[in-house]
């Protein structure tokens, strides 16, 4: 890193102030966050010495973006490594960290930190308890396993949780990776992770489901329709919230809204329940908002909750 470049070390290492490589890094997931993160920490000046993944697209991805560094079994990374690097499923790492503490892979001195965004410092408690140094830093980003991963770590948000006294090393971590770190409460992580998954994996479902429909209305292209579009949408409600909202709801036109749901029960019923669902939330805001009057909002909300209990009587 350049004039922000910092010293980091595990606890009791030596520094080698000459050395460009300063931590022997191990990753622990070679997936879509691991590799690209791991890719990271070697250009800051970090050995990457080991990482561990099951499927043939982790060794694929670890050889492009790691070329050179072994896949090894996951307690071997942690014995080669003074940076562990857990960049697994949400669901498998508690299991994951209190496995390795088990048999005792993790040492003291060491420093961890995992890159899920549903967890915080507590499911690191068991590598804790053995000396290690817990951090939690996740990239708000969407990674794909393209080649264009590595470049959207440049100006990333990283939701950063840590104990007050190793903030400063978090926050180094993170600026050597490229990202932007931003402090995350452990009470308040898993709100944190709903917003995000709210905002980007639900965008793309509707985003996908948008395409779908217009192809069923005959239309070959949905991306050529959908971009100007939703790139608008995407930048009104960034900049304004609810004061963006367009639309048949924000004008409270329920006679629209009650076409759109008797066609889509004809021609794409999967599609109802959906719809339903992001009407009468959006019904709910533009009322908060006050870009709708009560009595404007309750016969949609009227509307939309009959149509909720007919789709679900089917």
């Amino acid at each position: 890193m350049p004039a922000a470049r910092r010293t980091v070390r595990a606890a009791g290492l030596p520094v080698a102030a000459d050395a460009p490589a300063r931590l022997r890094v191990g990753i622990i997931g070679a997936g879509r966050v691991g590799a690209v993160l791991g890719a990271a920490l070697s250009a800051a000046g970090h050995d990457v010495v080991a990482a561990s993944g099951l499927s043939a697209a982790s060794a694929e991805r670890a050889a492009r973006l790691l070329p050179g560094v072994p896949l090894l079994p996951a307690d071997q990374v942690v014995a080669a490594a003074d940076l562990v690097v857990l960049a697994v499923p949400d669901d498998t790492l508690a299991g994951l960290v209190a496995g390795l503490a088990e048999t005792g892979a993790w040492r003291a001195g060491q420093l961890t930190f995992h890159t899920s965004g549903a967890h915080g410092l507590a499911v690191l408690a068991p590598a804790e308890r053995a000396g290690v140094l817990p951090l939690a830093l996740h990239p708000a980003m969407t990674f794909t396993g393209a080649p264009e991963d590595a470049d959207r770590l440049v100006g990333c948000p990283f939701g950063v949780t840590s104990s007050p006294a190793y903030r400063a090393v978090a926050e180094t971590l993170v600026l050597e990776m490229g990202g932007e770190p931003f402090f995350v409460a452990e009470a308040d992580r898993t709100l944190y992770h709903a917003a995000l998954v709210t905002g980007a994996n639900h965008l793309v479902t509707l985003v996908a489901e948008a395409a779908d429909l217009l192809r069923t209305a005959g239309v070959a292209e949905p991306g050529r329709i959908l971009t100007p579009l939703l790139t608008a949408a995407l930048d009104n409600g960034l900049r304004r919230g609810d004061r963006g909202l367009t639309g048949p709801v924000s004008r409270g036109d329920v006679g629209t809204v009650g076409r759109h749901l008797e066609t889509l029960a004809e021609r794409a019923p999967a599609s109802v329940a959906a719809y339903v669902a992001m009407a009468r939330r959006t019904t709910e805001r533009a009322l908060d908002a006050g870009r709708l009057k009560r009595h404007e909002g309750a016969p949609l909300l009227d509307l939309l909750a009959t149509s909720r209990d007919e789709a679900g009587s089917l």
